[in-house]
């Protein structure tokens, strides 16, 4: 895993500084795409979040997210932005000293509207909990719908905006721990013309069954290159978890984004 973090970080210097086979206006645009969540363009991220030391037991969990974006155009005026994230878990000590699951958890899906001639860019539509979890501890065993909503503005190689959902539980195992929970995650990303980029932004869960609030800052680095001819983004940054008290004591967020331009 450190050889991969290691590998990714030099990866994206040399992109950064040079741009790789990328030209800079294509790997500009692409990059500017990335950053909006309701782009008309079709991509797969693959991101993965490693934390260390959680809870009493110095727990571990590294969580691969693959999260294909599929839009389609609804009409003149308007698209659908689908975008599915399924995880694959592997933790370590999260439920019990010497304990150990790995398996798929549940799967979330959002479906944006979004205008395509807005100044401002804008989606809303509906998030569904689907309870596909192959551990009884990698999921809530529920399914659960709410709504969701984005917003953002770009100019001048900035990006700033806000994703927001809320989701409760509408069926499922009544042994489990309702869902009510809210969502927020402002975001801030700037992007240079060839493509590299910085982000910030901050995950924000209220957690309103349990009483419990979770916020992870994630600043990051990126960068629009080739793999012969498949483009990808590549991107990596720590994950700084602010709360709550049995927070992991720190983690690292990498991913690879496979993109596909009409």
């Amino acid at each position: 895993m450190k050889f991969l973090f290691s590998l990714l970080a030099l990866f994206l210097f040399s992109s950064a500084t040079d741009a790789q086979e990328q030209p800079s206006s294509e790997a500009e645009e692409l990059a500017k795409k990335l950053a909006n969540p309701v782009a008309n363009l079709i991509s797969v991220p693959i991101q993965t979040n490693t934390d260390f030391g959680a809870g009493t037991n110095n727990g571990s969990r590294m969580v691969i997210n693959v999260q294909p974006v599929i839009p389609f155009s609804v009409s003149k005026n308007l698209n659908l932005i689908t975008r599915w994230i399924v995880p694959v878990t592997t933790q370590h000590n999260y439920t019990g000293p010497s304990s150990q699951q790995t398996g798929i958890g549940d799967a979330v899906i959002s479906g944006f509207l979004s205008p395509k001639n807005s100044k401002l860019t804008w989606g809303a539509g509906p998030v569904i909990v689907v309870p596909m979890a192959t551990n009884q501890f990698l999921g809530s065993k529920k399914w659960a719908i709410g709504p969701t909503l984005v917003a953002l503005s770009q100019k001048n190689g900035w990006t700033y905006g806000g994703l927001v959902n809320h989701l409760v539980s509408i069926a499922g195992d009544k042994n489990r721990s309702a869902i009510n929970a809210t969502f927020l995650n402002p975001f801030l990303t700037y992007n240079w013309k060839s493509g590299a980029g910085i982000a910030a932004s901050f995950e924000y869960t209220r957690d309103w069954e349990n009483d419990i609030n979770a916020i992870v800052f994630v600043p990051t680095a990126s960068a629009v290159t080739k793999f012969g001819s498949q483009t990808v983004s590549l991107g990596i940054g720590p994950r700084i978890h602010l709360s709550p008290d049995n927070k992991p004591d720190f983690g690292i967020r990498a991913g690879i984004s496979l993109i596909f331009p009409k």
